[in-house]
C-alpha cells in the first residue's frame, strides 16, 4: 500500500473548528434539549464563530499573500482564507435556518414572540413610543457619508443601522450604531409575550433622526475586525504598557466580517463593502437578525421551567468549606471534578490563608477571573494584613486583557507584588501554592487545576482540580514561582512537567515507551481527553503508537487534526467528541502498561501554542485512589452514547450507535453522582443533630 499523502491524514485545523462548531448546532437542532437551552446553543454557536474570525481567520487574513507557507494538509493562508469563508457562509445559514424554522416558532409558542419594525401594530407603536423618545433616542447619534465627512468609525463587535435617506431626488446614507448600554431584548408594554429587538426599535422610530428627509430604507449590518493581540517578542517597554498600547490599536484592525441583514440595497451594500475595506468573500446576508447574541437575553423573559436544563446542587465537602482545610488537606490529597464538586474549596483556600496568623505567603498564577472575583478579594486581604503575596497575572489572555490589566493594578495597590506575564509567552498554568508555619517546620498546601480560577465559569466549564501537602510537589510548584518570578532554571522537577516543551517531550516518551512495550507482547492503552488536538510532533507520534498496535482513546472537544481509523496508519486510534450542557474542560493523560497506569491532569492542550508557547504544568496523580477516579470519569466520558460523536476517518462525526443498548450521559451521570452525595452528607448531618444530647445536672442543694 502507498504511502498516504498529508491531506490524506490530516485535517485542516480550521476545517475541524468548523466541524465542532457544527457540533454544537447539533445541540440546538436536538429536541431532546429543553427549548431555552436550544436558543442558547444557537447564540453560543454565534460567539464561538465571531471569537474564530476575529482571531483565527484574522491570522489568515494577515498570512494570506505568503505563499511559501503552507499547513498541514498543504494549503496556503490565501486557499485556507477561501475555503473556510466559503464554509463559514454554508454553516451561517444553518444557523438561520435551525433559528427560523425551530426555535423562533418554537419559542412563539412558548409566549417569546418576537416582533420586527414591520410587523408592529399602531396601538404597539403607541406603547413603545414614550420609551424610545425618554430612555433610546437621546443616545443615538446618526452619523452622515458624504463628500464632507469621512465614513465613521465602527468599532468591533457592534451592531449598527445602514439608513438610505432622500431629499429633493438626492438620496444619502447615514450610519447608526445601535448603543450596546441598553437591553437588546425590549418587552412591548402591554402587550405580554411580545418582544422587539433594540435595532427593530430604533428602525421603527428612525425618521425622528432625520428630520427633513425621507426614509427610504433602514438595515441592519454587524461587523467584526481583527482582534489578535500581537506582543512582540524582544526586550520592550514595560508590559503593562504594551499590553495597553495594543488594546488601542487593536481596536482598529482590519475590518475580517461583515453581516449584512437579507434585503439591504447594494448601492448600499457596496459602499459599505468599500468604506470597510473587505472582501466579499466574507459578507454574509442573513435571514433574521444578524448578531444572534440576543436569544441568551429573549429566553431569560420566559417563565416555563422544563424549557430550561434541571439546576443541581455541587457537592461541597464540608470539611473543606471552614479552616478545618488544611487539615484536611494534609490528612490525603484532594481530587476536585468541578463543577460536580463544588469550586468553593479552592477560593476557601486561598481565603483562609489571608486570615490565617500561620501562613507567611501565597503565591498564585490568575489567567481568567471573574468580574468580582473572591479570589482577588481575599489576595489583597492577605497583602494588607502584611503576608507575602505574589501573583501573575496573565495581562495577554485572549478577551481578557482588559480585565486582567485592572485586577492587575488593583492587587498592585492593596500591596501585592504583581508580575504582568511573561515576554515572549504566555502563562496558562493553574497552580497556587500556600506557604503555612506549622510547629518548627513549613508545610506547602498547592492547588494544581485544569481550569481557570474564575469562580463563575467554574459551574459550567468540567475542570479538574488536585490539592496536596506533598512535599515534593510542593518544592516542585516553589521552582515553578522562581522560574516565573525571578531568574531559575531548575535541573529537574520531582513530579512536574513545564512547557514549554517539557509536557511534550514527557508525552512522546511515554508513548515511545508503550510502543516498545507493545512489541514486547505487553498490554498497553493510551487514553486522552483534551479541547484540541493539533500538535504536529504529537500527532505523529501517535500515528507511529497507531502502527505498532498500540490502541489510543482520545476525548477532543473541538479541533482535531487527525484522521482516525486509517487502515494500516490509524486504525488503533478511535476520538470521541463530547458537547453537552457543560463545556468539556479538563485535560487528562493516561499511559497503561500490564494493568499499571500514570494519570496527569493538565493545564496544556495538545496544541503547539500551549506545548511550545506557554508556561503550562502537567502534574501527576499520586494517591491511587484518586488516579482510579480520574480514570474512572474518563471511562465514563468514553462510554457516552448520548452526548458523545465519534469521528470517522472521512472528518464526518457520527453519534454513537444506541442499539440494544442502555443510554449513558456521562455530565447527567456525574451530576447524579454528585446529589447522591449531597444527600448522604445532609443526611449524615441530620443524623447528627438528631443525636440526644445530654447535659449534667446542678447539684439540687
Amino acid at each position: 500500500m502507498s504511502e498516504l499523502k498529508a491531506h490524506e491524514q490530516y485535517t485542516n485545523r480550521e476545517v475541524s473548528w468548523l466541524a465542532f462548531n457544527e457540533r454544537v448546532l447539533d445541540e440546538a437542532r436536538d429536541k431532546n434539549n429543553p427549548l431555552y437551552e436550544r436558543a442558547k446553543f444557537v447564540g453560543i454557536t454565534q460567539s464561538n464563530m465571531d471569537e474564530w474570525f476575529q482571531v483565527r481567520v484574522a491570522s489568515l487574513f494577515q498570512l494570506r499573500h505568503v505563499k511559501d507557507k503552507t499547513d498541514i494538509v498543504g494549503l496556503t493562508a490565501h486557499e485556507q482564507l477561501k475555503l473556510v469563508s466559503e464554509l463559514a457562509g454554508k454553516q451561517t445559514k444553518e444557523q438561520y435556518q435551525v433559528l427560523n424554522r425551530m426555535i423562533l416558532p418554537a419559542l412563539a409558542d412558548d409566549g417569546l414572540n418576537l416582533v420586527c419594525a414591520a410587523e408592529l401594530t399602531e396601538p404597539q407603536r403607541q406603547e413603545l413610543a414614550p420609551f424610545f423618545s425618554t430612555s433610546v433616542f437621546p443616545i443615538l447619534t446618526p452619523m452622515a457619508d458624504d463628500k464632507t465627512r469621512p465614513f465613521p468609525f465602527l468599532a468591533t463587535d457592534s451592531l449598527n443601522l445602514a439608513a438610505r435617506l432622500e431629499r429633493d431626488g438626492e438620496e444619502r446614507l447615514a450610519i447608526v450604531q445601535v448603543p450596546d448600554i441598553l437591553d437588546r431584548v425590549i418587552a412591548i408594554p402591554e402587550f405580554p409575550g411580545q418582544y422587539i429587538l433594540l435595532e427593530e426599535l430604533i428602525s421603527a422610530f428612525i425618521a425622528d433622526l432625520f428630520i427633513g428627509f425621507t426614509v427610504k430604507s433602514v438595515s441592519s449590518f454587524h461587523i467584526l475586525r481583527d482582534m489578535e493581540l500581537d506582543i512582540a517578542d524582544d526586550e520592550g517597554p514595560n508590559m503593562l504598557e504594551e499590553v495597553q498600547q495594543k488594546l488601542f490599536e487593536r481596536e482598529r484592525g482590519a475590518v475580517i466580517r461583515l453581516v449584512h441583514e437579507k434585503g439591504m440595497s447594494k448601492k448600499v451594500l457596496n459602499r459599505l463593502i468599500d468604506a470597510l475595506d473587505i472582501s466579499t468573500e466574507r459578507v454574509y446576508a442573513v435571514n433574521g437578525p444578524v448578531d444572534l447574541s440576543f436569544l441568551s437575553s429573549l429566553v431569560k423573559f420566559g417563565q416555563d421551567k422544563s424549557a430550561k436544563f434541571a439546576p443541581f446542587e455541587e457537592y461541597m465537602d464540608e470539611r473543606l468549606g471552614d479552616e478545618r482545610i488544611f487539615k484536611a488537606i494534609s490528612e490525603n490529597d484532594v481530587l476536585l471534578h468541578h463543577p460536580y464538586d463544588s469550586f468553593k474549596p479552592v477560593v476557601n483556600l486561598i481565603q483562609q490563608a489571608a486570615k490565617d496568623e500561620n501562613v507567611l505567603a501565597i503565591k498564585m498564577t490568575l489567567y481568567r477571573v471573574s468580574g468580582n472575583s473572591p479570589i482577588i478579594r481575599a489576595l489583597g486581604e492577605a497583602a494588607r494584613d502584611g503576608k507575602q503575596v505574589t501573583v501573575l497575572v496573565e495581562v495577554k489572555a485572549r478577551f481578557d486583557e482588559e480585565n486582567n490589566v485592572h485586577w492587575a493594578q488593583e492587587l498592585e495597590r492593596q500591596g501585592v507584588h504583581v508580575i504582568y506575564g511573561l515576554k515572549g509567552l504566555k502563562t496558562h498554568a493553574k497552580v497556587a501554592l500556600v506557604v503555612r508555619r506549622e510547629e518548627d517546620d513549613i508545610k506547602r498546601y498547592v492547588h494544581l487545576g485544569t481550569g481557570n480560577y474564575n469562580d463563575v465559569t467554574a459551574h459550567f466549564y468540567t475542570d479538574m482540580g488536585l490539592l496536596t501537602t506533598d512535599a515534593e510537589i510542593g518544592l516542585d510548584v516553589a521552582s515553578v514561582f522562581n522560574v516565573l518570578t525571578g531568574y531559575s532554571d531548575p535541573d529537574y522537577f520531582y513530579h512536574l512537567y513545564m512547557s514549554p516543551d517539557g509536557i511534550r517531550d514527557a508525552l512522546i516518551d511515554r508513548i515511545k515507551e508503550l510502543r516498545k512495550a507493545v512489541k514486547n507482547g505487553h498490554q498497553v492503552k493510551i487514553r486522552f481527553k483534551a479541547n484540541s488536538l493539533s500538535d504536529t510532533p504529537v500527532i505523529d507520534e501517535l500515528i507511529a503508537a497507531s502502527k505498532d498496535g498500540v490502541p489510543v482513546q482520545l476525548v477532543i472537544r473541538g479541533i482535531t487534526m487527525m484522521k482516525p481509523g486509517l487502515v494500516n496508519v490509524t486504525e488503533n486510534i478511535e476520538i470521541h467528541s463530547l458537547v453537552g450542557r457543560l463545556l468539556e474542560h479538563s485535560r487528562i493523560y493516561i499511559f497503561e502498561l500490564d494493568g499499571v497506569r500514570e494519570v496527569f491532569l493538565s493545564s496544556a492542550d495538545l496544541m503547539t501554542r500551549n506545548l511550545s508557547h506557554r508556561i503550562e504544568l502537567m502534574f501527576p496523580i499520586l494517591s491511587e485512589e484518586l488516579s482510579e477516579r480520574v480514570v474512572q470519569v474518563f471511562d465514563t466520558i468514553w462510554n457516552d452514547n448520548v452526548k458523545s460523536r465519534v469521528l470517522q476517518s472521512d472528518d464526518e462525526w457520527d453519534r454513537v450507535n444506541r442499539r440494544n443498548t442502555d443510554s449513558i450521559n456521562a455530565q447527567e451521570f456525574f451530576i447524579a453522582e454528585a446529589q447522591a452525595k449531597v444527600k448522604a452528607q445532609k443526611q449524615a448531618q441530620k443524623q447528627v443533630d438528631n443525636q440526644p444530647k445530654f447535659e449534667p445536672m446542678n447539684h439540687p442543694f
